[in-house]
């Protein structure tokens, strides 16, 4: 079903539409998809930036801020727009900066409304405000390309180590998912009423890339995004490929997470970083009782790397504090370990990374 779309959609006519506004080959076209306004009725629109290549190829929709509060998507879609190597683009890039332009504008992951866009597809017409801006990007965007990648970070005091999360039993997406970069690759199922659900029925590879926090701009998890993004376009043919000897060790897929919450309220203390492996046992932190003056150490339950930590230093009882992914083996996880660290000095250590692309 998927190969038939994507042959179908990749031999489509030369010409984007989108709203109505006819994008030809070789050009580049900010289109405004108007959505309702503010009740002072000043009117609003999603910016949607369509490159339509000189030559054919893949439709690549690249989404950011679905929840409006995440920004980092914002600017690796900025930068991504002003790189040199898109003029000689094959296919065409999509790209909206900022989906949910409500929640960006009130610095929320919500609409007005309260409901999550990212919870609300495929929507309807009729339906709420989610549901109706979540059934005009399905229908005039969604529906004209072949590929699609999610951006996202964590919530508000929470980080996320860059990480792709995607259907790894689909052999192509796996192919892109590899592709992207991570060390880390999360098979991960879908979520009611997400985006990647919708774009996944409809026989679209697509794949979900976390990192960072919320209202946070994360210089390593932008240029980790940029790259991506760079290297998944370089594996569909819509871009060259970037001649090189160097060998880059494959991505290890983990199956499982789990959330380690608090087992008492308090002050975190001396917290372990992302990215850092971790063995059954290990103390993670410390909840310390500000009137007490004790301590209670929190132990990881799993061998594993942490990838999501909360760091709002205070915590209630049962609160998410550490995400940790978990691996097959200890082989596996010492892997893992490595890679994430010789990941991370390379981005660290490069300043101009980007300009080798």
């Amino acid at each position: 079903m998927t190969g038939c779309l994507l042959m179908k959609k990749s031999m489509s006519d030369d010409v984007i539409t989108i709203n109505k506004v006819s994008v030809p080959p070789g050009t580049h076209t900010l289109v405004d998809l108007p959505i309702s306004p503010l009740y002072t009725r000043t009117p609003l629109s999603i910016p949607i930036h369509v490159v339509n290549g000189a030559k054919p190829g893949p439709i690549l929709l690249i989404t950011s801020a679905i929840h409006g509060d995440e920004l980092n998507g914002v600017e690796i879609i900025r930068r991504l727009l002003k790189l040199k190597l898109l003029d000689h683009l094959s296919g065409t890039l999509i790209a909206i900066p900022i989906v949910n332009i409500f929640g960006f504008i009130y610095r929320s992951r919500y609409l007005p409304d309260r409901r999550d866009l990212n919870r609300s597809f495929p929507g309807s017409k009729t339906g709420s405000m989610a549901a109706r801006i979540a059934d005009l990007i399905l229908e005039e965007v969604v529906n004209v390309c072949t590929h699609a990648i999610d951006l996202h970070t964590g919530a508000v005091h929470r980080s996320n180590w860059p990480q792709i999360r995607a259907d790894l039993n689909d052999a192509h997406t796996l192919k892109l998912a590899s592709a992207f970069g991570t060390p880390v690759l999360i098979n991960g199922l879908y979520l009611n009423g997400s985006l990647r659900k919708s774009t996944v029925s409809r026989g679209i590879p697509t794949l979900l890339y976390e990192a960072g926090e919320a209202l946070r701009l994360d210089e390593f998890a932008i240029h980790v995004g940029v790259r991506g993004i760079i290297n998944v376009m370089r594996a569909l043919g819509m871009l060259k490929s970037k001649v090189t000897t160097e060998k880059t060790a494959p991505p290890v897929i983990a199956q499982a997470s789990q959330w380690v919450r608090a087992c008492e309220a308090g002050l975190i203390l001396s917290p372990k970083p992302l990215g850092e492996s971790v063995k059954a046992g290990d103390a993670l932190c410390f909840i310390a009782n500000p009137i007490s003056g004790e301590e209670t150490p929190v132990h990881s339950p799993v061998d594993g790397i942490i990838i999501g930590v909360n760091h709002l230093p205070l915590v209630n009882e049962g609160e998410a504090i550490f995400h940790i992914v978990t691996f097959k083996s200890y082989k596996s996880l010492n892997k893992v370990n490595k890679e994430l660290k010789a990941f991370e000095y390379e981005f660290l250590q490069d300043s101009d990374l980007l300009l080798s692309l």
